[in-house]
């Protein structure tokens, strides 16, 4: 394992923390991303999560990254997202206007002045429901940090093309899905369907409003076999491997009718994502252990099917799972 940051604060913060826990295996340098080849090495898996959005390139910081991306490697991303951040950048702003910088008594006046913010302002919600934005140098970063941008989903799907990579999925898949709690359920839900994956991604994005961030997978554009997907088309899904999110809860009391329990990730920022499932469901989820694929799953709990085939209800299930942030799958299979 291998860290860098363009800081030599954090890299000695982060020696201490090697030798504090004995990490033999881990390398920490201070190195730019956009010099990340001058380490003469390839990884198999990258995570840059807040940073490409500060850089005064992200393009070349994304490009840099992708060249030691091994060919069949994965990057896990973060980058800001406009709409909910609108309340940020009117602060960022109102803080240059007014010439405030990041100093301690910059720092301090500032925090002083958000405690009078008048109600219903944009960046109120952060205020309460962000506990980053409750410490001081959260909010000295977002809000006096000299470089900053943010990316729609259109803009960020660009972004990832220019950089010689393809999308794979949202970290968390559920507040991008039209399938997924309130927006299955809208008047218009029919034409958002129809949608190429991209517009209703982007399209969900204006509906919710209130995204901060956009946290993704992706891979190098020729990776060998394209980047493998998950595809709940043909029979394949039959030999995925399901696993259980450490986050999710499944509850079971004030029930509505006709629902055996409700299965929620606590990761999920939007209350609106939960999955309710009936009793056949929590016979397949109550199977899943990480070893079995979904085939040996149905064969040892199928009962009568409500209509179709205990295959097809399994389908229907273990997609609903995936799309609800509920599974992983491992597809090695």
């Amino acid at each position: 394992m291998t860290g860098i940051d363009f800081s030599a604060t954090s890299v000695r913060c982060t020696e201490d923390l090697k030798r504090k826990y004995d990490l033999a295996n881990l390398q920490v340098h201070q190195l730019p991303i956009e010099s990340v080849s001058d380490l003469g090495m390839r990884f198999d898996q990258i995570v840059c999560t807040g940073v490409l959005h500060h850089l005064s390139d992200p393009d070349a910081g994304l490009k840099a990254l992708r060249g030691v991306l091994q060919p069949d490697g994965a990057m896990y991303l973060m980058v800001y997202a406009p709409y909910g951040r609108t309340g940020i950048y009117m602060l960022q702003e109102f803080c240059r206007r007014l010439g405030i910088r990041a100093t301690d008594d910059g720092i301090r006046a500032l925090v002083a002045a958000l405690q009078a913010l008048p109600p219903g302002h944009p960046l109120g919600h952060l205020l309460r429901e962000a506990p980053d934005f409750r410490q001081e140098d959260a909010l000295s970063d977002a809000l006096l940090h000299p470089q900053d941008r943010a990316y729609s989903v259109p803009q960020l799907f660009d972004f990832i093309r220019s950089g010689g990579l393809t999308f794979g999925r949202w970290v968390k898949q559920a507040p991008y899905s039209p399938r997924c709690g309130v927006m299955a359920h809208i008047p218009l839900a029919h034409r958002l369907a129809e949608l190429a994956l991209e517009e209703q991604y982007a399209a969900v994005e204006l509906f919710r409003g209130t995204m901060v961030r956009h946290s993704v997978v992706v891979y190098r554009d020729d990776a060998p076999g394209g980047p493998g997907l998950v595809s709940f088309e043909g029979d394949d899904w039959l030999g995925y491997v399901p696993i259980r999110m450490t986050d999710t809860i499944r509850v079971v009391n004030r029930l509505p009718p006709g629902v055996a329990a409700v299965l929620i990730n606590r990761t999920h920022s939007y209350t609106d994502l939960f999955m309710p499932i009936d009793e056949n469901e929590g016979r397949l989820w109550d199977a899943i252990d990480g070893n079995r694929n979904i085939a040996d799953i149905v064969e040892t709990t199928s009962r009568p099917p409500r209509g179709g085939s205990p295959t097809d209800e399994a389908r229907a299930f273990f997609e609903r799972l995936w799309w609800y942030d509920q599974v992983v799958f491992d597809s090695s299979g």
